[in-house]
């Protein structure tokens, strides 16, 4: 499951900002089911950020977001986020060179449904 925060950052907050992801993120990446997560910048506007996190589930992430530290620390930051659906479940997939793997819907039977 991925988890995809967008944040639009001013050039005169950027380095605030980042302190805070990254406090974030190392409070995140601490919690149980917790795979990886990156800090990224847009090339094309360095004021489009975005914070991507993988989890082995959704309730993985939900239970994350309970944690002390990630209440201190992540929530307040997640909550600057745009506003905009932020955690996506896999529904296919492919390795380089490899073929595709659909992956059934958690949200109802068949895939992409």
């Amino acid at each position: 499951m991925l988890v995809t925060n967008r944040f639009v950052v001013a050039p005169e907050g950027a380095s605030e900002f980042t302190e805070r992801a990254h406090a974030a993120l190392t409070a995140l990446a601490a919690r149980p089911g917790y795979r990886r997560g990156e800090l990224l910048r847009a090339f094309d506007d360095p004021a489009h950020w975005c914070l991507l996190t993988e989890w082995e589930s959704v309730g993985a992430y939900r239970r994350a977001l309970g944690g002390f530290d990630v209440k201190v620390t992540a929530v307040p930051l997640l909550a600057q986020s745009v506003d905009e659906p932020s955690a996506y479940e896999t529904l296919a997939s492919a390795a380089p060179d490899g073929e595709i793997v659909i992956v059934a819907s958690d949200r109802a039977a068949g895939p992409y449904r």
